[in-house]
């Protein structure tokens, strides 16, 4: 079980920096140079929704600083506009611009095509990954909150 353990963990941290790969020949293709794929993931994830700042790092999927400097980028490159909140000024608010959601829809119909070319033979398979997946999400995210698990 462990060997399985630590391929996976290895496979994970490979198939994050291919995936960055991809979405980096993909804005070549594109001719964007303004947005890394960092960035472009960012726009991504945050799609047609507002989201606050702090709930992208509350999220974990991304850090405090790195989060900050990719926004000002982005807001200053015209893909994302930061509002801030009526209720709560300290609170900023990010949505795509129209140049924004363009790259979102761009890289979504990327993904569906490489999806396309998995198949859906393989969909079981996928759903199984999806599942090991996140047990082990589970187990990290309880790790971090709560430490040591104790021995059974």
């Amino acid at each position: 079980m462990s060997k399985s353990y630590f391929d996976i963990v290895r496979l994970i941290e490979r198939l994050h920096r291919h995936f960055l790969d991809v979405l980096r020949a993909e804005l070549r293709h594109r001719g964007t140079e303004e947005v890394n794929a960092v960035q472009a993931l960012l726009l991504y994830n945050i799609g047609e929704n507002e989201v606050v700042i702090r709930d992208l790092k509350d999220r974990g999927y991304y850090q405090g600083s790195n989060v900050s400097y990719n926004i000002k980028s982005l807001t200053e490159s015209g893909y994302l506009m930061q509002e801030r909140s009526p209720h709560d000024r300290r609170s900023v608010r990010l949505k795509l611009t129209d140049k924004g959601m363009d790259l979102c829809n761009a890289i979504r119909a990327l993904q569906d095509e490489l999806a396309a070319t998995i198949g859906a033979e393989m969909n079981g398979q996928l759903e199984s990954t999806v599942a090991t997946m996140q047990r082990l999400e589970r187990t990290w995210t309880d790790f971090i909150h709560y430490g040591r698990p104790r021995a059974p």
